[in-house]
């Protein structure tokens, strides 16, 4: 038995290495696949060998999403926000610290929350009782205090815009039938090529990347980030609809103004526990937060307690191993980045994500694709918050939510 979870351990690590660095494949569509295929595979392992597997993979898949959206501009749903500071430090040459600062968090914060992991098993029925109610309020007066901080009426009437024109693009896109992955041509457009097209305007050079071992951050502001990470990535796991990027506003929100450093590690944070602690509230109220976790329950049904635990020791096992993973190729990315012209990177990454758009969605999401671009472009045009195109998740589970 325990060769048997060793191995599917492993198969998901080497999956995650894959879902993590090639855009447009998700964790979700693997998970699902294993479902289907499952059945076909009982009669060699049994059904905790793919839990496992899944544990593994979308724990290995946290820590490598990071990757491509800093180097390539080409984010998912749960490192969109990522982008921006991400691409920030690549430009300073400093592309393997805002990896190492997303690792950290992942790391850490994962640790911290298995170590609280009996009070979430505790508290989550409480609060998802007694919050579901006011989540949407929360989320809307969260979005409000957002605008309101941007400085003069022109930014605050620009952040409404913004954080409504790509929440309007999300409303029709998360509810048109039939659309494969609607939210790679949507979140590669607001977040990746909007940022790609604005470099090639603005000629940007990627300078030499340096690699360093030791990144100095004030001891309170790494453990701020932390906290911020693994609540806000906590209390986001127990209700529908919510993910990471709710969780980043939710956080950065609640912690105040947050710097390049605490921001990527509190990013990192967010993602792995998140998908940990979705096991709690499976466990707890069998309630499946993510595509991953729902896939465990289609195949498991419920968890007992010691399922709970060897899902835990997975989720430890692949973060130390993709921790090392992740530094590890991001000098294969440093070096891709210094040794090819950034604008014929940046050019060639663009055309791969209208191919990968096309193959995925069709016409239709060229034209997403397109329209979130020229909505993604505007924060960089009038100098405010990119974070305000989170609309495009924000408003339609406010709405879910409120109405």
């Amino acid at each position: 038995m325990f060769l048997e979870f060793l191995l599917a351990a492993l198969l998901g690590i080497i999956a995650g290495i894959f879902t993590g660095l090639i855009p447009g494949i998700h964790i979700n569509l693997v998970s699902l696949l294993i479902v289907s295929l499952s059945g076909y595979m009982l009669n060699l392992v049994s059904l905790p060998f793919f839990g496992v597997f899944i544990i593994a993979m979308a724990i290995t898949h946290t820590f490598l999403d990071v990757l491509p959206a800093i180097f390539l501009g080409a984010p998912d749903a749960d490192t969109a926000l990522g982008v921006l500071p991400g691409h920030k430090l690549l430009l300073k040459g400093m592309g393997y610290e805002a990896v190492k600062l997303t690792v950290i968090g992942s790391l850490l914060s994962l640790i911290l929350a298995v170590l609280l992991f009996p009070l979430f098993i505790i508290i989550v029925p409480k609060i998802y009782s007694s919050l579901q109610p006011f989540i949407g309020f929360i989320l809307l007066a969260v979005v409000i205090y957002m605008i309101f901080i941007e400085k003069g009426l022109d930014k605050k009437f620009w952040a409404l815009f913004i954080f409504l024109s790509a929440g309007s693009l999300g409303i029709l896109v998360l509810t048109m039938p039939n659309l494969k992955q609607p939210l790679f041509p949507l979140l590669s457009g607001l977040f990746g090529v909007s940022m790609l097209v604005v470099s090639l305007m603005k000629q940007v050079e990627i300078p030499k990347q340096r690699i360093t071992d030791t990144i100095k951050i004030p001891k309170f502001e790494n453990i701020r980030a932390l906290a911020a990470g693994t609540f806000s990535g906590s209390f986001v796991s127990f209700f529908p609809g919510l993910g990471p990027a709710q969780a980043a506003i939710l956080g950065s929100t609640i912690m105040g103004s947050l710097g390049t450093f605490t921001f990527l590690i509190l990013i990192g944070s967010i993602n792995t526990v998140n998908m940990a602690v979705s096991l709690v509230s499976l466990y707890t109220i069998n309630k499946a937060r993510n595509g991953a976790v729902l896939a465990i329950r289609e195949l498991l049904t419920t968890i007992d307690l010691n399922t709970l635990i060897l899902f835990l020791g997975v989720a430890l096992l692949a973060a130390g191993i993709a921790a090392f993973l992740a530094l590890f190729l991001t000098r294969f990315f440093i070096k891709l980045v210094e040794k090819v012209n950034y604008s014929l990177l940046a050019l060639s990454v663009i055309i791969l994500i209208i191919i990968m758009v096309f193959y995925f969605s069709s016409w239709m999401g060229l034209l997403i694709l397109t329209v979130a671009t020229a909505i993604g472009i505007i924060p960089n045009v009038v100098n405010v918050k990119r974070s305000h195109s989170m609309g495009c998740l924000m408003l339609p589970v406010i709405l879910f939510f409120v109405l």
